[in-house]
Order: structure tokens, then sequence, then C-alpha cells
């Protein structure tokens, strides 16, 4: 489907430029003018970590005139395996901060706006309303669904990107010109039904795959040029190494961009897709943590010791899966997945009598294992607050965070 170009052509080209994207300039599709739109266009990238990596140094090495970077988080040293815009010398830097010395690196002829901020109700249209486009490489579902909102009620496109494991997802969402994000996922999936790449793992070289798509996309857009994925969404198995096209289809009765739409403003996405807001005491409020008690790592490092005197008698229980567990773990926690305690066959595997102490990464998962065991008639029930990573800031640092 032909979309128009989404910017204008801007200033002549200077010899410099020329030079720089002479192999754009030989493209009959972008050629001279198609080269000034993009030296012309303005695209937000939502997330500077395994999509912005990839997708920021493209659009900056193909002439993207600027540039902005939406993230509020630093570099980890977990991110490198995947976030080729950063390095280890950059590991406790701002993202935004890390990510715009190397896009300067790649083009100083670019402009680069940093935003170091969370993308949430209060800011989203005022951040966006500046760009033409926007390229999402969010890995939460709230901020996909507000990113689509405010792109929808804004008239813009974005082109979004989604990846875990081996599999990657790429298509473009444009009220107007074909369906939305809400099209065609309507409702969010249940909280934790769909483990993170911070929990399940991502290939890193995906990233790069399905960036670059997203950047393909992006300049498609901006030329007006090509068959964008308006209407599609690409598919990549990088384990088959296979691309497939699913057709997707504006949806008359979305409440967003159908026939009778009822969303005319942002909305409590963290509500919206059924997470609470607040530390991991909230999150485990919200699964019923009023039926188990919790216990801090420095407490339940206390009970290890006083278990290894023979003073105390507990199970601890890691409901994590095994390749998390690979990366790190508490010493003397016996491995007993999530789904044994959501099918039931967990309860015979713990001793009667005993209480026992569940703990997973961050503290949401094992409070749901834990409201299971309390709702199956066990007592002394207890959540590790904060999980292994409370474990790892409070008692020992030096194990690795995932």
């Amino acid at each position: 489907m032909g979309i128009p170009p989404l910017a204008e052509p801007g200033p002549d080209l200077t010899t410099e430029e020329k030079a720089r994207y002479a192999r754009h300039i030989l493209l009959p599709d972008i050629g001279i003018e198609g080269q000034r739109r993009l030296k012309n266009a303005r695209v937000l990238v939502v997330g500077a970590g395994g999509l912005g990596s990839p997708a920021l140094l493209y659009l900056a090495a193909a002439g993207v005139g600027t540039i902005g970077i939406v993230d509020d988080d630093t570099v980890d040293a977990s991110n490198l395996q995947r976030q080729v815009i950063h390095g280890t010398p950059d590991v406790g830097r701002p993202k935004t901060e890390s990510a715009a010395e190397a896009v300067a690196r790649v083009n100083p002829l670019v402009a680069v706006v940093r935003h170091d901020l969370r993308l949430d109700s209060t800011n989203a249209l005022g951040v966006i309303a500046g760009y033409d486009i926007v390229l999402d490489g969010t890995d939460n579902f709230p901020t996909r669904y507000l990113v689509n909102d405010a792109c929808a009620l804004l008239g813009k496109p974005h082109v979004w990107g989604s990846i875990y494991r081996f599999d990657g997802q790429v298509s473009v969402w444009f009220a107007g010109h074909g369906p939305c994000y809400r099209c065609v996922f309507p409702e969010p999936p249940p909280p934790d039904s769909v483990p993170s790449c911070a929990t399940g793992g991502v290939l890193g070289v995906l990233c790069a795959a399905i960036g670059s798509v997203q950047v393909a996309e992006t300049v498609k857009l901006i030329v007006g040029q090509g068959d964008p994925l308006v209407g599609r969404i690409l598919v990549h198995d990088s384990l088959r190494q296979s691309w497939d096209t699913l057709r997707v289809s504006q949806n008359p009765a979305c409440p967003l961009c159908g026939d009778h739409p009822t969303i005319d403003e942002l909305v409590d996405y963290e509500a919206f897709c059924g997470l609470s807001t607040g530390d991991s005491a909230a999150s485990a409020a919200a699964v019923g943590a009023e039926a188990f008690g919790e216990v801090s790592a420095r407490e339940l490092a206390d009970l290890l010791g006083a278990r290894d005197r023979g003073e105390e008698s507990f199970e601890l229980v890691d409901v994590r899966d095994a390749g998390e567990r690979a990366v790190v773990a508490i010493p003397g926690a016996r491995a007993i997945h999530l789904e044994e305690f959501r099918s039931g066959t967990a309860l015979g595997k713990l001793p009667d009598g005993i209480p026992v102490v569940v703990l997973c990464k961050s503290g949401v998962r094992s409070a749901e294992a834990a409201r299971l065991l309390s709702e199956a008639g066990r007592s002394g029930v207890r959540n590790l607050r904060g999980g292994v990573l409370a474990w790892v800031h409070d008692v020992d640092p030096s194990l690795p965070v995932y």
C-alpha cells in the first residue's frame, strides 16, 4: 500500500553529505530527494536497549536528521550481550548518554535529543508530538499499549518490534491506514503469563535482525517508497532461519481507531495490564500476599545460618527456570518450577509440617507460588521479598544479576 512520505525534503545536501550518503543517492527510490527527506525527518526511538541499539546506529548512519532517545535506565553488564550501542566502560551510565555518544561517533551530522524519562500517560503525548514517527523498542506491555495509543491519538505511525528467546516480530501500526496494536491485541496477556527476556533469555543477534527491519520500515515511511508492514506482521524464527508474514486487519470495533472509538485520552497502562505499581511488596499483594508472609533477604540469610546449625527447619524453594538458576542461585535452595505449583504436583514434593520459603528473580512469581500453597492449606509459607535480586544486593553482591 502506498503511504505519502512522512517528511518533507530538507535543505540541499552539502558536499560532505553527498559523499557520506552516496550509496543511498544511487538508489532510484531514495535519490537526492529521499536523502533530503531523511535529513529533515525526526524519529523517536523508545528504549536504548536490545532493539534500540541497532536501530539507533542504523538511523544515524542513514542520515535521519533528528533522533530522539527515550530511556530512564542505566547500562548494566547483563545488557552487553545484545545492546551493542553500549560497551563495558558504559556500565552504570545513563543509557541515553551512552547511546547519544555512540550515535555521534557514527554520524556527527545527526542531532540527538535525550529524553531521560520513562514514558507514561502524563508525558507521552508531549514527547511523541515532536516527532514524525516512533520506533518502538520497548520490552513490556504497558509501554507498548501506551506508545500505540499515543501515536494513534496523534495520527503518527509507530514501527513495533518484539523479541523473545529465538523469535521476533515486526509490524507498522498506523491508525487510519491500517490496524493499530489494539486491533490485533485488544487485551494484554495476564500478568507474568508471558516471560520477559530478563527471565526467558534472548539470542543477542536476534536484536540486530529485528531492529534492522524496523529501521528499513522507518526509512521507507520517511521517503514514501515501498510497501510498509502496515496490515502485516513479519515473524522471524532464528532457529529455523525463517521469515513468515501474517496478514492482520483493522478491527471496526477497536475502541481506539474503530468506527465508534471510545478511547480519546491516555489511561493508566499499568492498571490496564493488570500490574501493580510500587515495590515488590505491592506486587505480591496483587496476587494475594495476605494469605502468606514475607521474609527479607537478610532475614533469609539468618534463617539459613540457623538451619545449617540445626536450629531451624524449613524448605527453601526456587520456582525459576533452570537457565535462571544457572546464572545465579541461593545456596541451599531446592528447585520446584512454578508450573508445578500451578498444576498441584509441587505439594507432593514438600514434606508436611515444615515451613516453606519460596523465591524467584524479583518476588512476583514466588508470590504466586506462595499463594497457591496457602490456598492448598499449607501454613508457614513465606515469600522472599525482592527475590534473588534482593539477595545479591543485600547479602552477596559478588553474585551476578540478570
